[in-house]
């Protein structure tokens, strides 16, 4: 407001305000909010002469003190930044001046030297400087002349201060040059993504500013701008190509909307349906998406790709073909469909497949063999909700019997009455009812796994129909299997998917799960279980499918102990599965099948010896010895040596010496004639000769003469005799030189692989040739006898490469290599067992062969007890390390590189923690803890351990070790966005958050996840 506008007075514009403030009686001084205050400019005042006047201000600024600037650490942002600057360049001058490249027949670039001037001899002696003190430009201005301008040096700036990273900008421009030649070069394509952050380390080549280098290397948005953009071009130049597809889609995981990548992720599969590698990454995909997942509609999508696969092959999908080997991957996709389900909880599903998929394939009826997939499941589906037992049921005849009694008329159905007395019921399923609710839920739901994992069928003899069924989920219903069912034509793989079966059933068989779908159903903590190798080091024979849970059984960790057998109902299943699957093969896949009924039942032997139940190894004894004649009754096994090499074994575990020695007597004198040229008899001697050599408690001539003598009757083979007590020297030297001529005479590189001359027979007959060395001349001599078959079988790995592509599950040279590691290693660890002996030739063994195959379970087994002995753990630590990074695509060396470390853990916390009178040290050590955690984080942020379920189980227990709650609730919630499918992370999450358990049911009930025990039934038979 101006004076002008309020129309008064001068002298009565202002006023007096009477009332007193409180405020200036009480402080020294005015409320500063009613001072007007200014800034002044400086410390004159105008108008005063400075000559003879001068203020002082009271509030006059005092000098500022400037900061001295301390010298960077080495931690530093601009200590890292100079420490990851590459080299500059050096060249020379003339080079620099010319542009001229460097050439000629020297190895180097010449640098001048440098010529140092001293301070005092800095001109010489002229007539325009008489002393010689002036500088080079005070003399030129003595006479009247200028500097010369120096020449503009455009080529390379000299100053490393500038921190151009000169390397990388040449990999930049060769990447440029390359993919502007060849843009058709995937891999180059791929190689330049993964520059990109090597690239962003570095201040970007194109950039002066220190700031904005580092503002760039800290942006990671920036980075994944460009490989978008990157793969972006790729695929412009390669549209075909599904490998940059899928690249491109990965990295859209970091920052697209779920909804967005998914959609994404279906425009890909659309165009390229007849791809089975796209197939398996969508499926990995679409079941690792917490957001959109639940079972049945992950179960769906396996069932839409196993029906397209299924119409490229039969050639109805006219617009992609089928690509070579989609059989064999439409197998692998099936049964990474089985231990989906299987590890959601629907067992009843995963069995009912394979049961759907056998009596598809083996029972097919005549009369629809030539139609269409989608024509013959057309036919099969009346077939499946009928009340015909399915293949494993008692009663089952099949598809094609069924299909043509229907024809005929339909069966007679008798009205067989069951017995009067009722099934017997299991007990009370709650027997201590003070337990937690936790504990109670967690038994009652493990019980139930194992005794419902069979699919529940209405028995018509008893009355029974749908309605009966308690849990209708026990029911699997065709939807649910009708679209995966497709065509297995080939014989391997027909007897593949007979083995697959018995497996998933816990039944040990030869083959191994296919690589796509290793790293996922990974999930029992048993993997690193050595079993009985330190008891039995020659003969322990640990099963290939180590790792994966037995159906119907879920261990929790880290303690759970695997039952001996399934359920009664399950045991009278696989028997029957059995008897109805040994008649639809012949030959060698008969016999095979024979071999794994009998070590199934040895398997359930061992178990009860390892867990101390005598009541429960002589009733499994009696049947398996009983089940072992059986089988060797028949015709076609009287000759099969693996039976009875299986039954001899049988008769030695159960205490028999005797009668284990007669057998092994029996077979050999049986087949000696065969001699070297048999793998089987090799294998049954090398069995016999282990078994006796573990025995004697020593290794002497007077105590392995009985051993010496199978392997040299092996050998010469001439007529058998059991051993009488002596063996004359000129046998052992006519063996020694039948088997130097028979490994002479073994393929080689040069030669080709046939039927007879598999690598598996090779291993049989190296496993007796280095066992009769070690017992005639000594360990240095089977150590040398291996190492030269090693070589041999590397050399028959480039005849393998040469041949068509093999079966995923295939004998090949690896599973060889990894045999004949295991034989070595053991013959090293029986030897130091016995004697003194260094750890470097077991150690190099062992590093070689994992350096190869970094897959292999049994030899990580190995390395880490063999490691376990050592004290000095950095060797250990640098080569998992070193494993891990070559092999990007596995998980197993970061899972035995974790529980090498949690092992030593424990060693070292019982000695810390050891009671030793007076001293007594509670100090935690801290360190390796710490290292266990980074390596966890380390391995969950790869591409093969973020969809680890074992991987995710251990991390969850090792947070509960360290009693942070918090921690474990977080690691869990991470777990579930990765596997949200593994029912065993939930049941894990139960015992070690016990005040979550709404919670977690809650959480499983709206993923889908197999609950079979809900909380309200809970009560009730607490209540009862």
């Amino acid at each position: 407001m101006w004076l002008d506008d309020l129309h008064l007075q001068t002298a009565q514009t202002f006023c007096i305000d009477r009332k007193a403030d409180p405020a200036n009686w009480e402080y020294k001084s005015l409320y500063r909010g009613d001072l007007a205050r200014y800034k002044r400019c400086g410390d004159v005042c105008l108008g005063l002469d400075t000559r003879k006047q001068h203020i002082i201000w009271e509030d006059s600024p005092r000098p500022k003190k400037k900061a001295r600037k301390r010298d960077d650490r080495y931690y530093s942002s601009s200590g890292l930044q100079f420490l990851s600057t590459g080299p500059v360049p050096v060249r020379c001058r003339e080079c620099v001046q010319g542009s001229i490249p460097v050439s000629g027949t020297n190895s180097f670039i010449p640098v001048p030297d440098w010529a140092e001037i001293e301070s005092k001899s800095l001109g010489t002696v002229t007539w325009f400087n008489p002393l010689g003190i002036y500088d080079e430009s005070t003399a030129l201005w003595l006479q009247g002349k200028g500097r010369e301008e120096p020449e503009k040096q455009a080529c390379v700036p000299s100053d490393s201060s500038e921190k151009i990273n000169w390397v990388n900008m040449a990999k930049v421009e060769m990447f440029n040059r390359m993919l502007r030649e060849d843009p058709g070069n995937v891999q180059t394509w791929m190689e330049f993504v993964r520059f990109q952050d090597e690239l962003m380390q570095d201040p970007s080549p194109y950039m002066t500013s220190a700031a904005e280098s580092e503002k760039r290397k800290r942006s990671r948005r920036a980075v994944w701008e460009k490989k978008l953009a990157i793969l972006e071009r790729a695929i412009e130049s390669n549209p075909d190509n599904v490998e940059l597809k899928v690249a491109r889609l990965e990295l859209g995981k970091e920052s697209w909307e779920p909804s967005n990548l998914v959609n994404e992720w279906k425009k890909v599969v659309f165009l390229h349906p007849n791809n089975t590698t796209l197939w398996q990454r969508y499926l990995l995909f679409c079941q690792s998406q917490f957001s959109t997942f639940s079972t049945s509609k992950v179960n769906g999508i396996y069932g839409k790709c196993l029906s397209t696969l299924a119409a490229a092959l039969d050639g109805t999908l006219l617009s992609h073909p089928a690509l070579p080997d989609t059989e064999e991957a439409m197998l692998a996709i099936f049964l990474q469909q089985c231990h989906f389900l299987r590890q959601t909880g629907h067992s009843e599903k995963a069995i009912a497949l394979f049961q759907a998929l056998i009596d598809f394939t083996f029972f097919k009826p005549d009369s629809v063999a030539g139609l269409i997939t989608k024509a013959q499941v057309e036919f099969f589906e009346p077939f499946w909700d009928s009340d015909e037992p399915r293949f494993g049921e008692g009663g089952a005849r099949g598809w094609r019997v069924w299909m043509r009694q229907q024809e005929r008329g339909g069966w007679v159905v008798l009205n067989e009455k069951g017995d009067d007395e009722d099934e017997e019921e299991d007990g009370e399923e709650v027997t201590d009812k003070t337990l937690p609710k936790w504990q109670l839920w967690l038994h009652v739901e493990s019980s139930r796994d194992s005794k419902h994992c069979l699919p529940w069928r209405a028995d018509k003899a008893k009355g029974q129909t749908e309605e009966d069924c308690e849990d209708p989920d026990r029911q699997v219903l065709f939807d649910d299997i009708g679209s995966s069912m497709f065509k297995v034509s080939s014989p391997e793989l027909r007897f593949q998917l007979m083995s697959s079966f018995f497996q998933l059933l816990g039944i040990p068989t030869g083959f191994s799960l296919p690589p796509c779908c290793l790293n996922v159903v990974l999930d029992d903590p048993g993997v690193f279980d050595c079993g009985s190798a330190d008891e039995r080091p020659l003969s322990c024979c640990p099963p290939p499918a180590a790792g994966v849970s037995t159906i119907g059984f879920m261990p929790a960790m880290p303690n759970a102990r695997q039952p001996v057998s399934h359920c009664p109902e399950g045991e009278d299943f696989i028997q029957t599965a059995f008897h109805q699957a040994l008649p639809l093969f012949t030959g060698k896949e008969r016999s095979e099948l024979a071999l794994y009924w009998l070590q199934y039942e040895k398997s359930k032997v061992v178990r009860s010896l390892q867990l101390r139940r005598k009541k429960q190894l002589k009733s499994l004894g009696k049947r398996s010895k009983k089940l072992a004649k059986n089988l060797l009754k028949e015709g076609e096994n009287r000759n099969n040596l693996s039976l009875w090499r299986e039954y001899a074994h049988l008769e030695w575990l159960l205490g028999n010496v005797e009668d284990s020695r007669r057998v092994f007597d029996t077979a050999i004198a049986m087949s000696v004639s065969q001699g070297l040229q048999s793998s089987t008899l090799c294998d049954l001697c090398f069995l016999y000769s282990s078994l006796e050599l573990e025995s004697v408690q020593s290794v002497s001539a007077s105590t392995t003469m009985r051993a010496v003598y199978i392997l040299t009757s092996l050998a010469l083979g001439i007529t058998y005799s059991p051993y009488a007590g002596e063996v004359l020297p000129v046998n052992v030297l006519k063996a020694r030189k039948t088997y130097e001529r028979s490994f002479r005479d073994s393929p080689t590189h040069d030669a080709a692989l046939t039927g007879s001359q598999r690598p598996g027979q090779l291993i049989s007959l190296m496993g007796c040739f280095a066992l009769f060395q070690y017992l005639t001349l000594g360990i240095q001599a089977a150590d040398s006898l291996y190492g030269q078959a090693a070589e041999r079988l590397v050399g028959l790995s480039s005849v393998e490469k040469a041949q068509p592509k093999p079966s995923v599950w295939r004998q090949s040279v690896m599973c060889a290599l990894e045999r004949l590691t295991v034989m070595h290693v053991r013959l090293l660890g029986f030897h130091m067992q016995a004697s003194v002996y260094p750890l470097g030739p077991v150690r190099h063994t062992l590093t070689h062969a994992l350096g190869q195959y970094p897959g292999s379970l049994q030899l990580w087994k190995l390395y880490t007890q063999v490691e376990s002995r050592s004290h000095d753990a950095s060797r250990a630590r640098r080569f998992f390390d070193a494993t891990a990074r070559s092999a990007q695509d596995l998980i197993v060396p970061r899972l035995f590189a974790i529980y090498a470390e949690e092992r030593r853990k424990e060693r070292v916390d019982a000695v810390q923690r050891a009671d030793l009178g007076i001293l007594y040290n509670t100090f935690p050590e801290t360190g390796l803890t710490n290292r266990i955690r980074a390596l966890f984080e380390y391995a969950v942020q790869t591409e093969a351990g973020a969809h680890s379920v074992l991987l995710w189980r251990m991390y969850l227990n090792f947070t509960v070790t360290q009693g942070n709650i918090e921690k474990t609730k977080g690691v869990f919630y991470r777990a579930l966005q990765a596997c949200p499918w593994a029912k065993v992370l939930y049941l894990d999450a139960v015992s070690h958050l016990p005040g979550q358990l709404q919670e977690i049911i809650d959480l499983m009930t709206e993923k889908e996840i197999r609950i079979r025990a809900p909380l309200e039934e809970l009560e009730i038979l607490m209540e009862d």
